[in-house]
């Protein structure tokens, strides 16, 4: 029995080691589970003094069950699946990797606008299921210099994709309350409201996290501002567009089509509307992966759980005004 009792509520990776790694140092047993419910999480995580936690829910009604346990630590940058809320009251540390994937992600989101831009699958399609060696079954097809791409926030990584698109000739706007006009002056990115940036983009590409506030916050109303000829990208969260209405923009031409890694619930029904519709591009939230991402991904939540666990505060924490169950020292690399 090691020293600590280290739950992993859920996992999709092949292995476990580099978490191992990482904790042998420390003493601590990890026990891999693969949870699906609320009460599979309690059940497992009793006694814990850690969790890693990729989808598994860890809602208020589970967290109230965690006597024992300091640390929290996410797999990914979105916490949505833990209540943080909750958490902080309890006492407990919650923990992301904030900046593990800037650059597949952003890459990831040109990537489906270059395909949607170019109509690069739509045309791949029509030569290999229909034999049809004709570029006008791509038509239109507009020119990418000077053409305006939309941000939906202006974090980490949609500053990555900031110069890539830029490159292109693409020029950016982007919608963030929290960013200062100085920041976005220094990118050459013109800060506008939602409803102007909905106007104007030719392809709009969602980098907003999932939250109360943002949810949904793509709906019909802008669907109805965009341009007949606009692209959606979502890379982010699929609850952050209103799915209903992006699917009804999608049949009525309100929009030319959508790039999307994420989907409201995934993975996605056999009957949903996407899956019949050619001017969809649908991926199945990969944009975060490479092999590197994936090793850098598992070591630094491994890194969060042992500075919590050897008294100190973690690299990458999220609840900032946490009082932690235990008397913890500073970490001068605490990741803001």
């Amino acid at each position: 029995m090691g020293k600590f009792k280290v739950v992993v509520t859920d996992y999709e990776y092949s292995s476990l080691d580099i978490e191992r790694i990482v904790l042998s140092g420390i003493g601590a047993e990890l026990i891999p589970m693969q949870c699906r419910t609320e009460d599979e999480v309690i059940e497992a995580a009793k006694g814990a003094d850690a969790i890693f936690n990729q989808y598994a829910p860890l809602s208020q009604r589970v967290i109230n069950t965690l006597d024992n346990c300091k640390v929290i630590a996410k797999y990914g940058i979105g916490v949505n699946t833990v209540d943080v809320q909750a958490a902080t009251e309890s006492g407990i540390l919650v923990c992301n990797v904030s900046d593990y994937c800037l650059d597949e992600v952003s890459d990831h989101a040109f990537a489906l606008l270059i395909a949607c831009a170019r109509k690069v699958v739509k045309l791949n399609a029509a030569i290999k299921e229909d034999r049809l060696w004709d570029f006008k079954q791509g038509v239109p097809v507009y020119r990418l210099k000077n053409r305006i791409l939309g941000l939906v926030g202006l974090g980490s990584i949609p500053r990555a994709l900031v110069p890539k698109a830029q490159a292109f000739g693409l020029k950016v706007m982007a919608f963030d309350p929290f960013v200062s006009v100085e920041i976005a002056a220094d990118l050459n990115v013109e800060l506008v409201s939602l409803e102007e940036l909905c106007q104007n983009a030719d392809y709009l590409s969602i980098h907003a996290p999932l939250t109360e506030r943002t949810r949904g916050m793509i709906r019909a109303e802008h669907f109805k501002l965009m341009k007949n000829e606009a692209f959606l990208i979502n890379t982010a969260r699929g609850p952050v567009v209103d799915e209903e209405a992006l699917i009804f923009a999608l049949q009525n031409g309100e929009i030319a089509g959508a790039g999307l890694d994420v989907v409201e619930v995934e993975p996605l029904s056999g009957d949903h509307p996407f899956l019949q519709m050619e001017h969809v591009i649908l991926n199945p939230h990969v944009a975060w992966y490479s092999v590197e991402s994936e090793q850098e991904l598992k070591r630094k939540c491994a890194e969060n759980v042992a500075a919590v666990l050897t008294g100190h505060y973690p690299p990458y924490l999220v609840n900032k005004e946490v009082k932690p169950k235990i008397a913890l020292k500073a970490n001068q690399n605490l990741v803001v």
